[in-house]
Parts: C-alpha cells; sequence; structure tokens
C-alpha cells in the first residue's frame, strides 16, 4: 500500500467518524424522550431529532407535542403493534438511505412499546442502530422505591384479568429479584388487593405519575399502601410504576408456622383446611398458598 493509500484510507476512517458524531450516517438512532417532564430531554436527543429526515413514533398526535414545544418539525410515521411489519416493508428504502429516528410516546422505546421487529430487521440487513439513552420511568421507580435494587426483573404490563394477576403474583412470590411493574389505573386497586393476599408482608411502593407535578411514592406493606392510595379518589388517577421487594427467604414463612405447629395439628382435627388457611393467614399474615401447602405435608 503506497503512503497516498494509507493517507486516503486515514482520510476515509476520518471522514466516516466525523459523520458519525454529526449524525449524518444513514441508519437508525433509537431516542429516548421525556416521561412526563418535557425539561427532561437531552441535548443529544434534541439534537438529533433537529438533525433527521423522518421521526418513527406511536402516536404522531402525543410526539407533536413534544417536537412543537422543541420547534421541531419532521416527517412523522406511525408505528404500532399491529401495522410494524408492514411499516417496515413501506420504509426499507428509507432506512439504508435516510436518518431515521425511533421515539417511543414517552421513556426508552421497546420498553413494552413497539420497535423490536424494526430494530431486527436493520440489524439483519446491516443497517445502522444506536441508542440514544434518556428518560426511564423502570429506573427512576427503582431509584425511588427505596428497595434494594442490585439485582431487578421488569415484568411490563399487569395483566388484564384478575385470575392472570394473581396467578402473577404466584409466579413471582419466591423471585429473588426486586420486580418492577407498570400499572394502569384501573387495575391498580385489584393488583394490590393481590398482593396483601399473596404477599402479605413484602415491602412495595407505587409510583404516580413520574416527574410530572403529581408526583408521589405510595411505600409500605401492600394493606399500607392500598389504604393510603383509597384515602383519596384522585390517587387512583394516572400512570403507576409498581416495584415489589424480593423474597429473601425462600423458607422464612415456613420457618415462622413451625412454631404454631401444635396448634395446628389440633386444628386440623376440628377445621377444614380452607377454614385453617384463613385463620392462620389472619393470626400470623403469612401466604395463604403457603399456609396451605404447608398444611398438606402435615396430612401426609
Amino acid at each position: 500500500m503506497s503512503c497516498l493509500d494509507k493517507f486516503t484510507g486515514v482520510h476515509e476512517i476520518i471522514n466516516i467518524n466525523t459523520q458519525i458524531m454529526n449524525n449524518t450516517i444513514s441508519g437508525l438512532s433509537i431516542v429516548a424522550t421525556p416521561i412526563g417532564n418535557l425539561d427532561d430531554i437531552t441535548y443529544r436527543a434534541v439534537k438529533i431529532l433537529g438533525e433527521c429526515d423522518i421521526i418513527i413514533c406511536e402516536n404522531p398526535k402525543h410526539s407533536l407535542k413534544l417536537l412543537n414545544k422543541l420547534g421541531i418539525k419532521k416527517k412523522l410515521i406511525a408505528l404500532h403493534d399491529y401495522n410494524e411489519h408492514k411499516i417496515i416493508n413501506q420504509i426499507k428504502v428509507l432506512l439504508g438511505n435516510k436518518n431515521c429516528v425511533l421515539i417511543s410516546d414517552a421513556g426508552s422505546p421497546l420498553i413494552s412499546d413497539p420497535g423490536y421487529n424494526l430494530v431486527q430487521y436493520c440489524i439483519a440487513n446491516n443497517i445502522r442502530v444506536t441508542s440514544v439513552p434518556g428518560p426511564s420511568s423502570i429506573v427512576s421507580s427503582l431509584q425511588l422505591s427505596g428497595l434494594p435494587i442490585s439485582e431487578f426483573a421488569f415484568f411490563g404490563f399487569v395483566p388484564k384479568s384478575k385470575k392472570k394477576i394473581e396467578d402473577l403474583v404466584n409466579n413471582i412470590s419466591q423471585e429473588k429479584k426486586t420486580c418492577v411493574f407498570f400499572v394502569s389505573s384501573n387495575k391498580l386497586i385489584v393488583f394490590l388487593d393481590c398482593l396483601e393476599n399473596i404477599m402479605t408482608n413484602r415491602s412495595i411502593s407505587i409510583c404516580k405519575e413520574l416527574t410530572k407535578v403529581n408526583e408521589f411514592v405510595f411505600r409500605g406493606s401492600p394493606s399500607n399502601v392500598r389504604n393510603k392510595i383509597l384515602e383519596n379518589k384522585e390517587n387512583v388517577k394516572g400512570e403507576f410504576v409498581a416495584v415489589i421487594e424480593r423474597q429473601t427467604s425462600k423458607n422464612q414463612d415456613f420457618d415462622k408456622i413451625d412454631l404454631y405447629d401444635k396448634e395446628l395439628k389440633k386444628m386440623a382435627t376440628k377445621f377444614s383446611l380452607t377454614d385453617i388457611v384463613e385463620i392462620v393467614h389472619k393470626l400470623t399474615k403469612i401466604n395463604k398458598n403457603k399456609i396451605y401447602k404447608w398444611l398438606l405435608k402435615l396430612k401426609k
């Protein structure tokens, strides 16, 4: 390779790096936007939104509120769970030749939001994908919870039906990591009722309207949090993130039950399993499912 060839190669690398810094290379930028307070937008996010060719978003009407505040006018393409593959087919050429941005209605895209298939398409077709980090309700709720967050698991939105919510809470009752959920306002009390019945002594936090004027965090046991929220009907309105304390000792509740071994054996001769479960739960606040399983072992 001649000196000129070496120089040309270096020059090309410098040009590519300069284009990356200036955000002019085609591809997809995944940009986080505010979760409530519009002032939380980052300088880098504003720069990239202002320089891009196309913005792919969930709801154009919602995204326009932010863009109008920033004084940015761009072509908006709506992408959601029901049209994602269709939109990908429509913008294939644009992804390879234009500077495209993916945003969600709030927070970091792809977290319980559409866009997964879009990112997969770009990766599979060697289209540049980069992330522009920023606000996240998951991170904010963990920080505010007062619970251990060195390890955590995110489970998305709480299910719609009560039965599925009960199944979910049962499944996470032995989880060794702090658990995070998105909760809609119409499922909040049902969710808290299930937590109270199944994870009575666990500490939780319910974060309401993060970064907004009405931000508030309810902390305590499920029953205490539920009672605090029900003190004012306004407390049930808004968007919520629930953080649930991890299970710290697998046998903790069974150790407590062992303290009542003799009494339970006597009760088993006079009452039904259902009645015993109710009585012991009220006296000890131990999880009903755990009491029931322990009683079954006692009868064997």
